[in-house]
């Protein structure tokens, strides 16, 4: 029988019945397929949803006898059967012992303790750069591949992160939804919002390990270590030449086009 979630303790407990029914679900799955449905004995519980899983391991299966009867995801290992059914029930429980953060899954809580140990285990080999989890490297190295997979529906515009395409929407509708407290500048971008409030605070949090230089951004800190580094991201399309900004790049190909 497969319990899952929340739902373990609870027929642990003798309140929740499972009944087998074997059940043709009319997508070519065989007859050895069971529909498992979990009914509240209790009268205050609502009924569960219906969980599928074959009693054996079919050739029609593609060996993935586990069907979750909320969306038809398969999955080969009861264990995968497990995690998945997590999306639909919400049930976090791996906690972190230092901050109210849960998370779903064991490896998403070990990449949230990083932050908290300060340790950046994932690596860039292009440039060095380190990030806390493999997700924050993946978007790192859009950089360097120049993969921008979030377009624009309104216009050729696409970006490499959901949040500039977001950014870049909100132009379209010439929303400007983030504002300052102190003098009520608005902005379309979170981003801007950030680099505006240092104005009022002077607040320089980014420090160079180098020579000591201070940012108020993140991503000016990330320029300035160029100057230590030598990287040069930025590269010209019709010559060898390539720049640390992307400002003296722009002006650079100007120089093609006279």
């Amino acid at each position: 029988m497969i319990i899952t979630g929340s739902r373990y303790a609870m027929a642990e407990a003798g309140n929740w019945s499972p009944t087998a029914v074997p059940q043709d679900f009319g997508d070519g799955s065989s007859p050895g397929v069971l529909r498992v449905r979990y009914e509240s004995k209790t009268k205050d519980q609502p009924t569960a949803s219906e969980i599928s899983v074959a009693s054996q391991p079919k050739a029609s299966s593609g060996g993935k006898p586990y069907m979750c009867g909320e969306c038809g995801y398969r999955a080969p290992r009861e264990s995968h059967f497990y995690r998945h059914m997590r999306t639909h029930t919400g049930e976090k429980p791996f906690k972190c012992a230092q901050c109210d953060y849960s998370a779903a899954r064991k490896f998403s809580l070990e990449q949230h303790l990083a932050k908290h140990t300060g340790d950046k285990p994932y690596m860039c080999g292009e440039c060095g750069h380190r990030t806390y989890g493999m997700s924050d490297l993946s978007k790192h190295m859009r950089t360097h591949t120049g993969e921008k997979p979030y377009k624009c529906d309104q216009c050729n515009y696409s970006a490499a992160w959901k949040s500039s395409l977001d950014s870049h929407l909100a132009k379209h509708s010439c929303e400007k939804p983030y504002m300052c407290g102190e003098c009520g500048y608005r902005t379309a971008e979170r981003r801007n919002l950030y680099r505006h409030m240092t104005i009022h605070t002077g607040d320089k949090p980014f420090m160079c390990g180098e020579c000591g230089y201070r940012a108020a951004q993140r991503s000016d800190l990330s320029r300035h270590m160029r100057t230590h580094t030598g990287e040069k991201p930025y590269k010209c399309g019709q010559c060898d030449y390539s720049a640390a900004r992307k400002s003296t790049l722009d002006r650079h190909l100007a120089r093609h086009t006279v």
